[in-house]
């Protein structure tokens, strides 16, 4: 009979296990924004980033091809620019890149996709 009542006592109890559990819930709910902002920065630079390889490809298909400022950019010619890869025309939100003429704002983000991303700390900078 002894041996009975301290098998009983080794397990939890239901307070015990509802604090836990709301414990880990309130850890969740602080992380979980964090993670979510770190992302939409990754989405943000990764759009940046690729805006800058369009450009740059411009830029060297210009210089060598003699264009001037104003342009028209031919981007099947400055596809051959981007060192294997293919002409990117959609940003990672499925939006388009605008390509305007060769020299200022050559390419311009989608303002979709700098709304979609506003508020964690993007600088987008010329584009």
């Amino acid at each position: 009979m002894l041996m009975k009542l301290r098998s009983n006592k080794a397990a939890f109890t239901l307070v015990e296990i509802m604090i836990v559990v709301a414990i880990i819930g309130l850890l969740a709910a602080l992380a979980i924004p964090g993670f979510v902002k770190a992302r939409k920065q990754s989405q943000g630079r990764r759009i940046i980033n690729d805006a800058r390889q369009l450009d740059s490809a411009i830029d060297q298909w210009a210089i060598e091809k003699g264009m001037k400022d104003g342009d028209t950019v031919n981007t099947v010619d400055a596809a051959s620019y981007l060192k294997g890869q293919a002409w990117i025309a959609n940003d990672l939100l499925n939006n388009a890149f605008a390509i305007g003429n060769v020299g200022t704002n050559q390419v311009k983000i989608s303002s979709t996709s700098k709304t979609a991303l506003d508020g964690v700390g993007v600088d987008w900078g010329n584009f």
